[in-house]
């Protein structure tokens, strides 16, 4: 006798019913004056760059049908200057952005069949998927920032001795002593910050590309005259994308 080792059957379909609820209030801090650590928006930028690169197809192409474009970022550092502790960290200043990532691109394209004739064309539909890299440096101007950043603060090491009388040894007066330090022994205060790093978020994007064909041939044997088939393309791309630079701060607030 065989037995069902299921006891809840989920593979069926049932009506899903309405949920009631009930509004609750939350608990909150008391009112007044308050710090909290959020994410302040330091700059909203719309980057600019250009890109050309050489795309190999592993098959003949016939025509490409549809290319689909995905923006990635994959590195988005802002430089900061470090400062000593106890001067102003947000001080306005010129600072780089590095940034770095790829085009993730899906051409879905059309390879000739062999059964083909002088007046049909069969043909199979493939795709190909290619990361075109990018890498660039831009300048946000201290005027640009909505927020100035906080600037990360120096860690120091200090070192520090203790006098020292020991006496000179066989040959030298007995009054007489070496007056130094002890080499014998290290002092050192060192103090560390563990500063919050800038972080990026990426708002939207913008492509224009121009794809050109550079080994296109007639396609061979009794074939309809103007078909032809290439390998190899060269693409042209201007690349636009908005990012938002962010950084983790404390922020005085008034609690309601």
């Amino acid at each position: 006798m065989n037995k069902d080792k299921n006891c809840v059957d989920v593979d069926i379909s049932a009506h899903v019913g309405e949920c009631e609820n009930t509004p609750t209030s939350p608990t909150t801090t008391p009112a007044g004056r308050r710090i909290i650590r959020v994410p302040v928006t330091l700059a909203e930028l719309t980057v600019r760059t250009n890109l050309v690169a050489k795309i190999h197809f592993p098959d003949p192409v016939l025509e490409i049908k549809d290319i689909k474009k995905r923006v990635k970022i994959v590195q988005c550092r802002l430089l900061l200057p470090g400062v000593a502790a106890g001067s102003d960290p947000f001080a306005a200043t010129d600072l780089r952005l590095f940034l770095k990532g790829f085009v993730r691109k899906n051409i879905q394209y059309a390879t000739p069949c062999p059964h083909s004739t002088a007046q049909c064309v069969s043909s199979e539909l493939r795709s190909l998927t290619a990361d075109v890299p990018f890498e660039c440096v831009t300048t946000i101007a201290a005027a640009d920032f909505l927020t100035p950043p906080e600037l990360p603060l120096l860690n120091t090491r200090s070192e520090f001795d203790f006098f020292r009388a020991q006496d000179l040894g066989h040959g030298f007066p007995e009054k007489d002593h070496l007056l130094s330090s002890d080499l014998s022994q290290f002092h050192q205060v060192s103090t560390q910050f563990y500063n919050q790093l800038p972080f990026c978020e990426l708002i939207s994007s913008n492509i224009i590309e121009w794809d050109e064909a550079v080994d296109r041939m007639p396609l061979p044997g009794n074939k309809p005259f103007e078909e032809g088939i290439f390998e190899n393309v060269v693409e042209k791309m201007f690349l636009e994308f908005t990012i938002k630079v962010l950084q983790n701060q404390q922020v005085r607030v008034d609690a309601h």
